[in-house]
């Protein structure tokens, strides 16, 4: 391994270790602190600061008790580490590094066991108010607190079983042609399912005063975060997995339509509803329309499905 001078940077699209352990066999890597420069350090110290009170103002109560129990410095990168020593003793899961994009079904996989492919470059300052790709910000400090409470973490393993699920589905399948359509519809269902909940989702307040914001994408959002339930234009309906199985939706804009869940425990009995679906083949020709599935996304489950 090429050695790198401390504080080279780890800047998103700009960081030369990155580029250098990409496309190597293994599918996580080290997180290595020492090459944080002062500026990423600064970057996450600005982020961190600025969604505190929208966090405060707009997040579930579940959330905010993970930023409690993982105590992070909100002045410095997070350390992958001992976020992951902290979330382990709480839900067993754990955060390890990526080198960025891994395919679908080993991302699921990985949820199944309890782990979380997490990004460790942080996105320039230029970008600071939106970054199209997932950058440590919104994988540590969007999703993570999430996964310290148990109802949600069990949740995202039910994620993984559902996946599990479809590559066996598919490896049943005689004719080729009809597993590829098969699963690039079933795919896309999964895909719809989790950007809606996980990704875009809302709940109902526990102590109903209003919504709360649980999906990450909008907890690591200041724009987002206070539209998602303030703006009048936006829609918010109760989740309805034949609505979200079948909407497409576009990841560079804010979302025109937020579904609701009472509880984790609905979010839960909802991924069981897809997984019933799933095997019933209610997910075998679902609406046409984002997000485009990739081949190498079609080609992991596939693959996965041979080995089953």
């Amino acid at each position: 391994m090429k050695s790198f001078e401390p504080g080279i940077g780890m800047t998103t699209n700009k960081a030369p270790y990155i580029e250098e352990v990409r496309g190597g066999d293994a599918l996580f890597i080290e997180q290595p602190y020492e090459l944080y420069s002062e500026a990423n350090h600064d970057v996450w110290r600005r982020l961190y600061s600025r969604m505190l009170p929208q966090w405060e103002k707009y997040a579930n109560e579940y959330f905010m008790q993970g930023i409690d129990n993982l105590v992070m410095d909100p002045g410095r990168v997070a350390r992958l580490d001992e976020v992951s020593e902290k979330l382990q003793k709480l839900t067993g899961f754990r955060a390890k590094a990526v080198a960025g994009y891994i395919p679908a079904y080993k991302f699921f996989e990985a949820l199944r066991n309890r782990v979380f492919p997490t990004t460790i470059t942080i996105r320039d300052a230029e970008d600071i108010e939106y970054l199209p790709e997932p950058d440590i910000f919104h994988d540590i400090a969007g999703h993570v607190p999430m996964h310290t409470d148990q109802a949600f973490a069990d949740t995202l393993v039910r994620f993984g079983d559902a996946a599990h699920t479809a590559a066996e589905m598919c490896a049943s399948m005689p004719d080729e042609e009809a597993r590829v359509r098969c699963m690039t519809s079933v795919i896309k269902a999964m895909a719809r399912f989790f950007w809606f909940t996980v990704e875009f989702g809302l709940m109902k307040a526990k102590d109903g005063s209003g919504l709360k914001v649980y999906g990450s994408g909008i907890l690591s959002s200041y724009g987002e975060i206070e539209y998602s339930i303030e703006a009048p234009e936006a829609q918010r309906y109760p989740a309805q997995l034949e609505w979200m199985v079948n909407q497409y939706f576009e990841i560079d804009k804010y979302q025109p339509l937020y579904f609701i869940v009472d509880s984790f425990d609905h979010l839960f009995a909802l991924t069981d509803e897809l997984i019933v679906w799933m095997k019933e083949g209610k997910l075998n020709n679902v609406s046409p329309g984002e997000p485009h599935i990739s081949e190498a996304d079609l080609r992991s489950f596939m693959e996965a499905g041979a080995t089953l």
